[in-house]
């Protein structure tokens, strides 16, 4: 019978497999078939690199609406599907199931972006019966990811929220945001805009494991001081806290993003929805496995025994001991650094609704 394969690492990819989406009626598995034994392959030979693809998302709308009580908005948009950043700790990868594909490498090779945003985004705004609120870029994927250098997907639509006078709340990985200062930097001046910055770990090691494709923190450290020179708003998130893994970092992030000149901070204890604690677990036996076990129990302790609760009012900090520890030592550190709570309240009353070409014109 043939044997089960171990999952094995991709030089610069986060998951360490490609399991089938919890909507598949079949589920593939990778098996020695014996060729293995016949000296073809190297079972610890690397495999060969994940080439990353992208589609044509065909969505009809691109504002997406949800009524939590966890986030400070009730509207978003993300111009990809999927993200080349590769974060195995990613809370959006099981979304890439519902496309039926696998959350797992399919989440950060297989990607599908939105080239009418813009247009859909106006259209939008038109309606006579938009109310504008706070839009948020980069809550599930990050509208910065490579891919963006070469589709300017973000650009187009920060175009448009700029002309109509909407303001638009950022969180983002990478420093090609500082290509869109011209836009970002009058829209804050009138009160439009602010950045967040998500900055997990200051080791470089860890975050080419944690986030292979994805900025290393001096790149991110330097964009944030970009933003701050613009005169942008800008915040700090540090997520997410991993138990036993970055969280002895917490008060040096805060303290770095603040000498980079951010005003405010946030944090996230690590979520692990669905398919993401599987991938957390190989990721954690592929590069350390030594603390796996620790690891897993601490999170344990967060999440009422299990690996992830999605409770309201906790599924972002947790609950227990540990996560109470996590809040005071953020709290206290915050305090002692003049670093305020992330505000998201922008300037609503600017909004210019859009006027398409051939709309009727207002008598008034």
């Amino acid at each position: 019978m043939a044997d089960i394969l171990a999952s094995q690492a991709r030089k610069g990819r986060g998951a360490v497999s490609n399991a089938s989406g919890r909507y598949e009626a079949l589920t593939r598995v990778a098996v020695d078939d014996g060729w293995l034994n016949q000296g073809w392959m190297d079972r610890d030979e690397d495999l060969p690199p994940l080439r990353t693809s992208v589609a044509i998302d065909a969505s009809r709308t691109v504002i997406a609406r949800n009524a939590s009580p966890d986030v400070p908005f009730d509207r978003s948009i993300n111009p990809y599907r999927g993200c080349e950043h590769g974060c195995v700790y990613c809370f959006a990868r099981p979304t890439h199931a519902w496309l039926g594909l696998s959350p797992g490498q399919d989440f950060e090779t297989k990607l599908f972006a939105k080239p009418e945003a813009a247009r859909l985004l106006e259209a939008e705004l038109a309606k006579p019966s938009y109310k504008p609120e706070v839009i948020a870029l980069g809550t599930n994927t990050d509208p910065y990811q490579p891919v963006e250098r070469q589709m300017g997907i973000m650009r187009e639509i920060l175009e448009v929220l700029w002309r109509a006078r909407h303001p638009v709340a950022i969180v983002t990985k990478s420093n090609l945001i500082l290509r869109d200062l011209d836009i970002l930097g009058p829209m804050a001046a009138s009160g439009l805009a602010r950045v967040m910055v998500s900055l997990t770990t200051l080791k470089p090691d860890l975050a080419r494991k944690l986030e292979p494709r994805a900025p290393r923190p001096a790149l991110r450290l330097a964009a944030m001081a970009g933003l701050a020179k613009a005169g942008i708003p800008l915040g700090v998130l540090t997520a997410p806290l991993i138990p036993a893994l970055n969280d002895d970092e917490l008060e040096a992030l805060l303290e770095a993003a603040l000498a980079a000149g951010a005003g405010s901070a946030d944090y996230v204890l690590l979520r692990l929805p669905l398919e993401v604690g599987p991938l957390f677990e190989e990721w954690l036996d592929a590069h350390y496995p030594d603390r796996k076990a620790h690891v897993l129990s601490l999170v344990r302790q967060t999440r009422g025994g299990k690996l992830y609760d999605s409770a309201w009012h906790t599924r972002r900090s947790g609950r227990g001991v540990y996560a109470k520890l996590m809040a005071h030592r953020f709290a206290l550190a915050c305090t002692r650094l003049g670093l305020g709570r992330d505000v998201w309240a922008l300037d609503t009353a600017q909004f210019q609704r859009p006027v398409l070409p051939g709309a009727q014109l207002s008598l008034l």
